[in-house]
């Protein structure tokens, strides 16, 4: 049996990666035809940040500082659904790409 990280158990952190992998993978092919790399960036830092900043939080010593990580990992996916946001209002996403992601960061 392959021995796991602590985190890797979580649930929130299994749904916060698979949320990471979609809207990773579905951008993926907008960003190879669009030269807009500052938006790519921000896009990329936000959503990894999610089920990092749980990782992260959990190889803390106290529940007090672990609940503070998942308050950054909250942060983290209203940043990314904002910039999913500013892609649709440039048309450079379309709003049925967008809902899934939506209601999968509740």
């Amino acid at each position: 049996m392959e021995e796991k990280f602590d985190f890797e158990n979580l649930i929130v952190w299994q749904k916060a990666i698979e949320f990471a992998d979609l809207i990773l993978e579905k951008t993926d092919k907008f960003y190879k035809s669009n030269g807009n790399f500052r938006l790519r960036e921000q896009l990329d830092a936000c959503t990894s940040s999610i089920p990092m900043n749980i990782a992260e939080g959990k190889g803390r010593y106290s529940k007090k500082e672990f609940k503070q990580f998942l308050y950054y990992s909250r942060g983290s996916i209203n940043e990314t659904v904002t910039v999913l946001l500013l892609l649709q209002k440039r048309s450079w996403l379309i709003m049925e790409r967008l809902y899934p992601f939506k209601t999968k960061s509740h």
